[in-house]
């Protein structure tokens, strides 16, 4: 598990690729998520209702085959995604649903595929340790409660992800797109 205190996350690397191409790819990991929390309104060490206390979070770092299995019998997409958060129901829930006193809010899981991030980060000429840092947010903050279903809700969250890849030192992939 990740860090002691109000955010617990644990990364499982399920494709080794991630380890060679991410040098300390679980801290990577961790550290952005801990950026999005931030960023969301909440610091790891508080416990504001943006996070809640005891929360936590696991990321998967997967291939391609895993990822398109997933969103094959999760969205009807026969396809490889970058990125999918699968969101704890109970844990959007202020009174925290029927969780025993003192127990952890599980906010979710997040999955990342190898071959499609480290693809789209070459086409976008960032490195690949930036780009996982940019979807493990993106997927942090959906386990969070945001969403890119509006375009009101998308400029929300790709502030909040600007936010948290500031505080990682990684620029946003949102800056430029005026220039496009």
């Amino acid at each position: 598990m990740g860090m002691t205190g109000a955010l617990e996350i644990d990364v499982t690397v399920s494709c080794p690729a991630w380890i060679e191409a991410v040098p300390g790819v679980e801290d990577v990991c961790r550290d952005a998520a801990r950026a999005a929390c931030a960023a969301n309104g909440a610091t790891p060490a508080s416990t504001p209702a943006s996070t809640p206390a005891g929360a936590e979070a696991s990321l998967v770092l997967a291939d391609d085959r895993f990822m398109r299995a997933l969103n094959r019998d999760y969205r009807n997409l026969d396809e490889a995604t970058n990125v999918l958060a699968f969101a704890n129901a109970d844990a959007a829930g202020d009174d925290g649903g029927d969780d025993a006193p003192g127990a952890p809010r599980i906010l979710g899981d997040v999955v990342v595929a190898y071959e499609t991030a480290a693809a789209e980060a070459a086409a976008e000429a960032r490195s690949l340790a930036d780009h996982l840092c940019h979807l493990v947010v993106h997927g942090m903050l959906h386990l969070l409660g945001h969403g890119h279903q509006t375009t009101a809700e998308a400029d929300r969250m790709e502030r909040l992800e600007s936010q948290a890849l500031f505080r990682l030192g990684v620029a946003s992939p949102y800056e430029d797109r005026a220039e496009r």
